[in-house]
């Protein structure tokens, strides 16, 4: 595994003998005063994730050339979902939502290390750590120093996957030459970003155990090309995970969320993934918990049961289940009551979990607040009963009209007010929205969880 402490003494090495060829000094400084014609808008970044403005400036140099118009992550345009590593991504409104959006990606958001030697460390990852093995420094770090190609240095470069050329010098500037010529141009930047704690583990680097183990169950389900097992989700097992989800079903990211981590855990199990519909272990799993909160035997759960099933009829959720559907596909035939299934297995497996989580939500009988609606605590549990969802869509709704307007506070009437918004809250969209979702989704689970308590009424069908 690639560790930035066995790197740290190195960078720090470098960069206290780092010096930009006279030939492309002018270059540098070209590049370096175009990064800080856009300082005011990575210091919004900045301001939003913490990561130092010129740290997104030399991350946008890589991907796109400083094209406000991209996608900070890939480089692709900000009005289209992306299509590479990241996929999926977007899209955006502005070119601060997407960076925002990468970042969180890279675990960049909450890290406290920005020294010289952790920026490195960060910039070369982007582009992978071949080159120690080569005994050369990298040129996406160093080119057009003295650090990089003869005479001082040497050269070579790796002109495609897996082939070095070691006589081939890259003409483009490195992003610590950059760096150093930002410096001489703007007294403001001070490399003084060391953790405030001693010892403090960076996100990355709380990441990496997680992306090792992923990296070797992808080389054991055969990833083409060998993923390196060092710890970095970089380009190479980004597009390794996209080939599995691809191939098993999964939404395609090419991200190691925890739907693909598990599937990828399943598919290295002896016997691979589980039948789709079999809900066995899943049983065994709810069965075994439910055991340690089932109550005493003899105790009856509230309300009125129907035979073989321990829900109040009312409240069945299977039946709950059919009608909701059937209300989505505005069919007008009500269907109280327990349903007779057309596939009896599943649904008699479905019925048996939901008997099981009933117990969880309903110990002891008592129909107090469940553990969805009192998640903050009683009192305010009770202050949000019954809004959640309405206060999440509502807030849905507000931060997609805010999202599509252009900030303009100098307009008239809505469109002054909506503007002056925007331009006080950069970046809402990309806060706001999740949270909106996630209250809403959250009101609709509360009110499933009080239907299989029996504290709600369920709905009633409409024509």
């Amino acid at each position: 595994m690639v560790s930035f402490e066995n790197f740290k003494n190195e960078y720090e090495r470098n960069w206290a003998s780092l010096e930009v060829r006279p030939g492309r000094l002018a270059d540098a400084n070209g590049v370096a005063r175009k990064a800080i014609n856009g300082k005011a808008t990575y210091q919004q970044i900045e301001r939003l994730t913490g990561v130092p403005w010129y740290f997104t400036a030399l991350c946008h140099y890589r991907e796109s050339n400083f094209d406000f118009d991209t996608y900070l992550g890939n480089g692709e345009s900000l009005h289209r979902t992306t299509t590479l590593v990241p996929k999926g991504r977007g899209p955006f409104a502005t070119f601060v939502d997407g960076a925002v959006d990468a970042f969180r990606i890279e675990n960049f958001i909450g890290a406290q290390d920005w020294s010289i030697a952790r920026m490195l460390f960060r910039l070369e990852a982007f582009n992978g750590f071949g080159y120690h093995a080569k005994g050369v420094n990298s040129p996406y770090l160093y080119g057009g120093s003295n650090l990089y190609g003869p005479p001082e240095a040497r050269a070579g470069k790796f002109v495609r996957d897996h082939v070095f050329d070691p006589n081939h010098v890259d003409s483009q500037l490195g992003t610590a030459v950059i760096l150093h010529a930002m410096m001489s141009l703007d007294s403001s930047i001070t490399l003084d970003g060391s953790p405030q704690f001693a010892g403090r583990i960076e996100p990355e680097d709380d990441a990496a155990s997680t992306i090792v183990l992923m990296q070797q169950a992808l080389n054991r389900l055969g990833a083409n090309p060998p993923l390196a097992e060092d710890g970095i989700n970089g380009p190479k097992t980004r597009t390794a995970v996209s080939q599995f989800q691809q191939q098993n079903g999964l939404r395609d990211t090419g991200l190691l969320d925890g739907a693909t981590m598990a599937a990828i855990t399943r598919a290295t199990q002896p016997g691979g993934v589980m039948q789709s519909g079999d809900l066995s272990q899943v049983l065994k799993r709810l069965e075994d918990l439910s055991q340690v909160l089932r109550p005493p035997t003899g105790a009856a759960l509230p309300g009125p049961a129907t035979p073989g099933n321990t829900l109040p009829a009312t409240s069945d959720p299977i039946s709950l289940f059919e009608r909701l559907f059937s209300l989505i596909n505005n069919k007008t035939t009500p269907m109280p009551g327990p349903v007779t299934p057309t596939t009896p297995a599943p649904v008699d497996q479905l019925k048996q979990v939901v008997d099981l989580l009933s117990t969880l939500l309903n110990k002891d009988g008592k129909p107090v607040l469940g553990q969805v609606n009192g998640a903050l605590g009683e009192t305010i549990g009770k202050l949000l009963d019954g809004k959640k969802t309405a206060l999440g869509i509502g807030g849905t709704l507000i931060t997609a009209l805010l999202s599509s307007v252009t900030a303009s506070p100098n307009a008239g009437g809505l469109a002054g007010l909506l503007g002056t918004i925007v331009s006080a809250v950069p970046g809402l969209g990309q806060f706001a929205m999740p949270i909106s979702l996630a209250l809403a989704a959250w009101g609709v689970l509360g009110k499933l969880e009080k239907w299989a308590q029996g504290t709600a009424p369920p709905p009633k069908v409409t024509t």
